[in-house]
């Protein structure tokens, strides 16, 4: 049972850097991303900013799992 606290602050403190990180850095208009505009409606697919996002995630949780 001593491992449920730590995980839940180590999530947290990775999404309050997260937070923290998104306020300078605009994510999402990255080139890559899938944006078309008719008339009245807007089609947004962010494949890149998908991407990216899987990298950085994949590469946080292998070193939480490292040094666990």
């Amino acid at each position: 049972m001593t491992g449920i606290p730590k995980f839940l602050m180590i999530i947290g403190g990775v999404l309050l850097v997260a937070g923290f990180l998104m306020q300078f850095i605009k994510i999402g208009k990255l080139p890559g991303d899938i944006v078309i505009k008719k008339e009245n409606t807007t089609f947004y697919f962010p494949i890149m900013t998908s991407i990216l996002l899987s990298v950085i995630l994949s590469l946080v949780f292998y070193l939480i799992g490292r040094f666990k």
